[in-house]
């Protein structure tokens, strides 16, 4: 399956990294352009490479981490998802620091209406980016990715890429329970560096 990333602040940046390390291809995209992200397409040649927001989104399986007053713009105009997979790698974050206003829904709920057609996982959004990037064995064990969703085939796609770059996988069940747990602020588990001994 092909990769998309949108996004390449810390949390997009370090999910391209943790591909690379693992030689898996795939398209990073900005809100700029290509050549501004010539630097780190050179730190992990020949396995990422930029690209446009386009590009990046007619992959297979698209993780997207923005900040969250910049989604919709982020997300405008980009055609239909037709049903292939969107990774939900962000968190409601003003950037005051403070909570997003999501009117009492989970903030996936409100990031799935920008991604109509779209199959959705929330993941990769509760780890620190050092640790999503960095060697995801530790203390004798594997650290814990956490993942949810609504379509067990998209979910298990992307638990399968989870197990693929070294982790170990949880799968928190529907959007609505495992999206609020990941959630941050608010959730419980952001920022846990859990590890599966054995």
């Amino acid at each position: 399956m092909s990769i998309g990333i949108i996004g390449s602040g810390q949390i997009g940046s370090a999910f391209a990294r943790a591909l690379a390390r693992n030689g898996i291809r795939a398209t990073i995209a900005n809100s700029r352009d290509p050549e501004s992200l010539a630097a780190l397409q050179a730190e992990l040649s020949p396995f990422i490479t930029a690209g446009t927001r386009e590009q990046a989104a007619g992959a297979d399986i698209v993780l997207v981490a923005v900040p969250w007053e910049k989604l919709n713009g982020a997300l405008a105009g980009l055609p239909d998802w037709n049903g292939r997979i969107v990774i939900d790698a962000n968190n409601p974050v003003e950037p005051s620091f403070r909570k997003a206003e999501l009117g009492g829904r989970v903030s996936s709920a409100v990031f799935a209406d920008a991604v109509p057609g779209a199959r959705l996982v929330k993941a990769f959004n509760h780890l620190q980016p050092h640790l999503l990037s960095g060697d995801p064995a530790s203390d004798g064990g594997r650290r814990v990715l956490f993942y949810s969703g609504d379509d067990a085939a998209a979910k298990e796609a992307v638990g399968g890429l989870i197990e693929r770059l070294g982790f170990f996988g949880i799968d928190l069940g529907a959007l609505a329970v495992g999206g609020k747990l990941v959630e941050f602020p608010g959730g419980p588990l952001p920022a846990l560096n859990l590890v599966k001994l054995g």
